[in-house]
């Protein structure tokens, strides 16, 4: 592997955990704008559903795209990809919830914010696990070079959803 394209793949790692860090930012913010917002503050309830769509896309990427050109690599981590891809599903499951109760928000001017912030506190501890296993069980496999099929675009560069 060429200097500049092992340069890129250590990058992936960094780049994973500084995709994290930005999720675990908005969720935390959305969570603190719960206590902050009026009931009917329709805003919220936007952020809330930018940041669902978000932290689907990143899912996606890597379901499509990053795990794939990973397992080419590394067969060996068909485990633990299997274990991430079921991780990915229960957090779709939340995002549904979460995605139906903010609709709902925005019908009704914030009759459901208190069931997202349920919603919301519960996904957090998910994604913290999750987010922890899979930088600790791919990093580096990522640092040691996969391909980028464009499968980075929708796991590292999704749009700010709270901002």
């Amino acid at each position: 592997m060429a200097s500049h394209d092992r340069d890129r793949a250590v990058a992936f790692s960094l780049q994973l955990a500084q995709a994290h860090h930005e999720l675990r930012r908005q969720i935390n913010e959305l969570q603190a704008g719960l206590g902050q917002h009026r009931p009917d503050d329709d805003v919220l309830v936007t952020h809330c559903l930018a940041f669902c769509a978000a932290l689907a896309s990143h899912h996606q990427g890597e379901d499509t795209g990053m795990f794939a050109e990973l397992l080419r690599e590394r067969p060996d981590l068909a485990g633990t990809v299997a274990n991430l891809v079921e991780d990915h599903e229960m957090i779709a499951s939340i995002l549904s919830r979460v995605t139906e109760l903010a609709d709902r928000a925005a019908r009704s001017h914030g009759a459901a914010l208190e069931a997202i912030g349920r919603e919301l506190d519960g996904l957090a501890a998910i994604m913290e696990s999750h987010f922890h296993y899979e930088e600790r069980t791919i990093s580096e496999a990522l640092d040691g070079g996969i391909a980028d099929t464009g499968w980075s675009d929708l796991v590292f560069r999704f749009r700010d959803a709270v901002h």
